[in-house]
């Protein structure tokens, strides 16, 4: 036992040092004294990819040439899109407005009109202004002296007209015998007898023969009176004629008065003159309606409805107003349902039944945007798949077409509308994760070929001095958008190395802004409570402190257990077949680290190795793909000479989870070995770290917080000097422990170790050789591997004997 207390040299050359341990910025390399000297950062020189995507998306005018940016969430995503955009996106050239007017030739067809920017305001508030004129200024005319003269005398010609033909109507009754009587739906002839009209009684008296001359001699009569009615019919369609042309050229005049104004202003738009021309027209034949109507009639109309307003179809529906850009616009959709990303037709009621009209259109952000950028997440627009359909069939015909998309699964149909379609001429971005590209890509061919250019961003960059700097110009643009206190030299300095914390390595930095963001914010907060003009370092640290004091409740529960031995995990002493391995498990956005004991058994017969986790089925497909590689292990280095026979198991204690990863195969292995060499291993060492089935240990992940975890273990229970971590070499790299593991490790209270192979791992546990194979056989005398293979040979005797396999005899 004291040799294995005694430090070999593997455990020299394996433990790491204290630099190696972290990565400290030295304060110099910050070149300002606060974030509120510092320069303009660069993005671009973070996401280069990303950006040369989105210069081509720019450049490239053509169909299809719509972009896909693919990065994990908390990268900034959308605000770099937004930034490249609003940097690059020519300024004073903003797209034009889009008004919808009414269609006089076919009203269900309303007319979509483009007009430069600010212009469909202008001419919406001008038409309108006119309108209201002529509906004051027709009635007016209708009601001047020189109107009402010439309407009198028309009136007074076709009365006198009118009268001359009725005395000859009466002059031709009375002199060929008859009485006439005339209302406003008949004429009816009475015959006269000796001065006295006869009453039809009295004509029933008279004899057969003088009714029937009587009778055709009336109906002679009543065709040049009939010829007469006509006259006076013509008489009257040349009044109304006379009457209506008399209104027409004094209504023409109010007419030009307010329209040429606004047609000389927007006449130069061919539709726009078309629409105006029209609309003069319309003036003119409804005349009536601008008649001051009767207030009772009006009254009617308000409380009971009764028909559109009439003047509604001389409206300007301004559709789309750019009239306050001065770029193409940048349009972020985050409810992305039909109506708001492709706007719709509404409805209103009118007892009892819905009517629509061009007034009623309403744009969505597709039409927007047309002339700039369309910001969509992927997530988003995927969970309204009619959204989804309606967005790629816009694009792949590049119009924009308003439709209700419940009008096709309606059995019965309201009365609708069909606008006139709008050209579209845009680029949707679209935002999401590799995952959904994949998917996407693989599913839909509509948006493989809409979807040509990705802008793949990634979540770390180098941790060199250049982009050092440039980091620390992105966090104080940061905390100048989002107005908090400057940043000061040792706060910034805190920031970019608890960014290489965040992404695990020494040699990067993070991308993920936003949570670098959330702990500025709180910092910040934490300042003002503080009274502090700028926020330092130790805000800094206190915000780190306090966050993981939110969400570490779970964890120190767990510790708690720890302490109470409810987990049985051992930080001291030795045992054969039993390795401290650790695990991590992630709540939300926190990552737990904890020790598990891990055990192995193994005995006499057939079974081979059992993974009880699989059996149990509570591991995953890459934790058994690893106890294959440990059996994969034993077969190359000891079964060469021999079968392997024997029955064993491992498992992980006190695991009721489901477990996954191979982070844990190199301590399995190690507690697998011991078992069989019946050499006990350190229970003072945790040990992580994949294994090949070449012997190499692996990197793994979140090897920070595992170390972490075995640390605040063996804290709880006591620092005793021997305790310590096994990682991969590989993982140094990874290494940002936090101070109080550093100091621990510099006071020599705690170590750790980097092994590149499984026998330096087992060295470091055993305190013994783990052995090297010999060229005539075998492995070194008295190593690990020469137990372990001796114990091999046993158990294959044992277990040909015990079920009566002799060996036989050659003849």
């Amino acid at each position: 036992m004291e040799g294995l207390k005694k430090q070999n040299g593997t455990k020299r050359r394996c433990e790491l040092k204290v630099n190696e341990l972290r990565v400290k910025l030295p304060a110099s390399e910050i070149p300002f004294l606060d974030s509120s000297k510092a320069f303009k950062p660069r993005l671009d020189v973070f996401q280069k990819r990303a950006y040369q995507a989105l210069k081509l998306a720019l450049e490239i005018k053509q169909k299809g040439y719509n972009l896909y940016v693919s990065g994990e969430q908390g990268v900034g995503r959308t605000y770099l899109v937004r930034e490249f955009l609003s940097t690059y996106l020519p300024k004073g050239t903003p797209p034009p407005d889009w008004i919808y007017v009414y269609n006089f030739e076919n009203p269900d067809v309303p007319r979509a009109i483009s007009l430069p920017a600010g212009q469909g305001k202008a001419f919406k508030q001008k038409l309108k202004k006119a309108i209201e004129e002529l509906k004051k200024t027709i009635p007016r005319a209708f009601e001047q002296d020189a109107f009402i003269k010439k309407h009198d005398d028309l009136i007074q010609s076709y009365q006198d007209s009118r009268d001359d033909l009725l005395n000859k109507m009466e002059e031709k009754a009375q002199k060929d015998g008859f009485s006439l009587n005339m209302d406003e739906e008949s004429i009816t002839l009475y015959p006269v007898f000796e001065g006295k009209v006869m009453t039809p009684e009295e004509f029933e008296q008279l004899e057969p023969g003088i009714k029937k001359e009587l009778r055709v001699k009336s109906n002679k009569v009543m065709e040049v009176l009939l010829d007469y009615t006509r006259k006076m019919g013509k008489e009257e369609e040349d009044f109304r004629q006379s009457e209506r042309k008399l209104e027409q050229e004094v209504a023409s005049k109010k007419i030009k008065q307010a329209l040429d104004p606004v047609e000389k202003e927007f006449g130069q738009f061919p539709k726009l003159k078309q629409f105006l021309g029209e609309l003069k027209k319309d003036i003119l034949e409804n005349l009536e309606e601008f008649r001051k109507k009767d207030s009772r009639a009006s009254l009617s109309q308000d409380l009971f409805g009764g028909g559109e307003d009439f003047f509604q179809r001389y409206e300007v529906n301004l559709f789309v107003d750019n009239s306050c850009l001065n770029a193409p616009p940048i349009i972020v959709e985050d409810n992305p349902n039909y109506f708001n990303l492709l706007g719709c037709i509404e409805r209103e009621t009118e007892l009892g039944t819905y009517y629509t009209d061009f007034t009623l259109l309403k744009s969505g952000s597709i039409h927007r945007a047309n002339g700039g950028f369309l910001i969509l997440k992927v997530e988003d627009i995927l969970s309204h798949p009619s959204s989804w359909e309606g967005l790629l069939r816009a694009l792949n015909k590049e119009v924009a077409v308003l439709e209700d998309p419940g009008d096709q699964y309606d059995l019965i149909r309201t009365k609708t509308i069909a606008p006139e379609p709008i050209p579209l001429n845009l680029k949707v971005v679209l935002i999401g994760t590799d995952e959904l590209y994949e998917l996407l890509y693989e599913q839909d061919e509509r948006f493989r070929k809409l979807f040509k250019l990705k802008a793949h961003l990634q979540s770390t960059v180098y941790r060199t001095k250049e982009n050092i700097v440039n980091y620390a110009c992105v966090l104080a643009k940061i905390a100048q958008e989002e107005s908090l206190k400057p940043l000061t030299k040792d706060g910034l300095v805190e920031l970019v190395d608890f960014s290489s914390r965040l992404c695990g390595d020494k040699e990067k930095l993070s991308l993920h802004f936003s949570t670098l963001k959330e702990i500025m914010l709180e910092a910040h907060t934490l300042a003002c409570s503080k009274k502090k003009k700028k926020i330092d370092a130790a805000c800094l640290k206190r915000s780190l402190r306090n966050r993981e004091f939110r969400l570490n409740l779970y964890e120190q529960e767990f510790m708690e257990d720890y302490d109470r031995e409810l987990i049985k995990v051992k930080t001291s002493g030795f045992a054969v077949g039993r390795a401290n391995g650790l695990s991590v498990v992630e709540v939300g956005d926190y990552v737990m680290a904890f020790p598990h004991q891990i055990s192995c058994t193994v005995g006499v017969g057939h079974g081979g190795i059992i993974d009880l986790e699989r059996e149990a089925e509570l591991g995953g497909p890459i934790h058994t793909k690893g106890m294959m590689i440990l059996k994969s292990y034993l077969q190359n280095l000891f079964a060469q000479d021999k079968p392997l026979v024997l029955s064993g198991s491992l498992c992980f204690e006190q695991s009721y989870a489901h477990i996954d990863g191979d982070s844990a195969s190199g301590a399995e292995l190690a507690a697998l070995l011991s078992a069989l060499a019946r050499v006990p291993l350190n229970l003072s060492l945790a040990f992580t770290g994949a294994v090949n089935q070449a012997g190499e240990i692996m990197a793994v992940g979140e090897v920070s917080k595992k170390i972490e975890g075995f640390f605040a273990v063996c804290v709880r229970r006591g620092l005793s000097g021997e305790q310590g971590v096994i990682i991969p070499r590989d993982n140094v790299v990874h290494l940002m422990l936090k101070d109080e593991v550093v100091e621990a490790v510099k006071a020599g209270k705690f170590h750790i170790y980097a092994v590149s192979t499984i026998e330096e791992a087992l060295e470091i546990l055993t305190g013994k050789k783990a052995g090297k194979p010999l060229a005539r056989g075998g492995f070194s005398p008295n190593s690990i591997y020469d137990l372990v293979d001796r114990r091999l040979k046993e158990l294959a005797y044992l277990a040909e004997r015990k079920v009566g396999f002799r060996k036989r005899k050659s003849t």
